[in-house]
């Protein structure tokens, strides 16, 4: 039976995390503070797993206390509990070593799951589980972010059931039809499904069918003869015929015109192609996997597609959720791109405080490809390796909730006698700008830095330097 240790200064979360999990069959324990915690472990009690809130009230907060886990007990896999505020300090968790971070709410499920994982991917050491130090000195490996299938990246409800669709989907060899706007993964899913199935062995072969006009799709498709038409020079096999014992992915299928559709539909049915120009058919064994973002019942209702191909290739519908839906799956995106670009650029990349929050507020119309771009494009700007609000594309920053607005009055300030730098500029009217904040809230400094998008320390220490507090107290009146 595994052992979960469980901190947080909240007794009624310690009571619902210890039901859940001792529902699932895990024996736990618990305690109100990190010192606690580090003093039950030193005494012996090293528990398979620590799930810790970052906020701990007074004392270690629960980044230290992680701190403190990896470098003396680094087998112990640490899963962190956050709130929306604090999703820029899990992702800084995960960085430090921690093995991923559920979100306040919990989904119990996801909860049982992301534990699950964690457990699966413990690596025993020697003398970890007596208490026993490891060496001093030693730096903890940062975990790496969880890909699902070697491809999905995302632990939020809506992307489990999709996991779930994937490992139930691949056990059949029927056809499938992926749905979802621009940008939301739907290849990888395709991808995902073929690694799950009998046909992983196989041959993977993607097509787009809006890349090409009819007469060509045709022939990609299920190849042609010899002379089949002006410039077949040559037979060509088609991708039919190269997917035989594979998967054919066959995006953006709603833009295959009705011409080419009741051949697709004969090769589905039948399980045989025949090439243009040529006489005889060919049997094929192929599993297609479709994708599209339009809506194919529209479609089918305009005339503009086959009744009896969208059964066809309808049998197990995936739809998968846009961004804005699954917001909680962006510090993990981020965090994977980051990782990515960094590798690619050969830099450490780092985000300033409230760049992540702001794009968790942003609607993403371009889902994962617009982020995916997005990150890519700060790394490629920033300096010094900090990516800032500034280095994102103006299209995020002006759209992002959580982005501090642009000042109304600037355009329509004069210029004074002894203009100043931008630098300086800048920083006034941040200054301006929480102060109005502080005034707005009352003087309630926490709720302002949440509104910020920044850490509550990171606030304090510009008000600070700013003079807009003194020895911890607010000066008045604020304005």
């Amino acid at each position: 039976m595994s052992k979960i240790f469980i901190v947080d200064d909240e007794p009624n979360i310690v009571r619902v995390l210890a039901l859940a999990l001792q529902q699932t069959g895990y024996e736990t324990r618990s305690a109100g503070s990190a010192e606690e915690a580090l003093a039950t472990f030193d005494g012996g009690g090293v528990p398979d797993l620590l799930i810790t809130d970052i906020r701990l009230g007074n004392g270690m907060n629960g980044l230290e206390l992680l701190h403190a886990v990896v470098v003396r007990w680094p087998a112990i896999p640490v899963i962190v509990i956050t709130a929306y505020g604090t999703i820029e300090l899990a992702v800084e968790a995960m960085r430090e070593g921690a093995f991923d971070f559920v979100r306040k709410p919990f989904d119990l499920e996801q909860l049982r799951k992301v534990v699950g994982n964690a457990l699966a991917s413990r690596q025993p050491v020697a003398g970890a589980f007596q208490g026993v130090s490891t060496a001093a000195g030693n730096e903890p490996a940062t975990a790496a972010v969880p890909l699902h299938f070697d491809l999905l990246v995302g632990e939020s409800a809506a992307m489990q059931r999709v996991y779930d669709w994937i490992e139930k989907v691949g056990r059949s060899d029927s056809s499938v039809l992926i749905t979802g706007e621009s940008g939301t993964g739907k290849e990888l899913v395709a991808r995902a499904i073929h690694g799950c199935s009998r046909r992983a062995g196989g041959p993977w072969v993607p097509l787009n069918c809006a890349a090409l006009p009819t007469p060509l799709l045709e022939s990609e498709m299920f190849g042609h003869a010899a002379g089949a038409f002006t410039g077949a020079t040559r037979a060509k096999e088609g991708l039919f015929l190269a997917a035989h014992g594979g998967s054919l992915f066959l995006d953006e299928v709603g833009a295959m015109e009705l011409g080419i559709q009741s051949k697709f539909l004969r090769a589905l049915q039948e399980r045989k192609i025949r090439a243009v120009g040529e006489t005889v058919d060919v049997p094929v064994d192929v599993r297609v996997i479709a994708a599209t973002n339009e809506s194919l019942e529209e479609k089918t209702a305009r005339g503009l597609f086959r009744e009896d191909l969208f059964f066809r290739i309808n049998v197990i519908p995936i739809e998968l959720p846009p961004l804005r839906r699954r917001l909680e799956d962006i510090p993990l995106m981020v965090e994977h791109f980051r990782r990515h670009q960094a590798a690619e650029l050969g830099v450490d990349l780092r985000l300033a405080d409230g760049v992540l929050a702001g794009l968790a507020a942003y609607s993403w119309p371009g889902n994962i490809r617009e982020l995916a771009n997005a990150i890519a494009c700060a790394a490629a700007l920033c300096h010094d390796g900090l990516i800032r609000v500034t280095d994102l594309p103006p299209r995020i920053c002006r759209g992002g909730a959580g982005f501090p607005p642009p000042s109304a009055g600037i355009a329509a300030e004069a210029l004074s006698d002894t203009p100043v730098s931008l630098r300086d500029y800048l920083r006034r009217k941040e200054v301006e700008y929480m102060g109005q904040l502080l005034a707005h809230t009352g003087g309630n400094r926490a709720k302002a830095a949440d509104l910020l998008g920044i850490s509550r320390a990171t606030f304090y220490r510009k008000l600070e330097e700013d003079g807009l507090i003194v020895g911890g107290a607010p000066l008045t009146p604020v304005n």
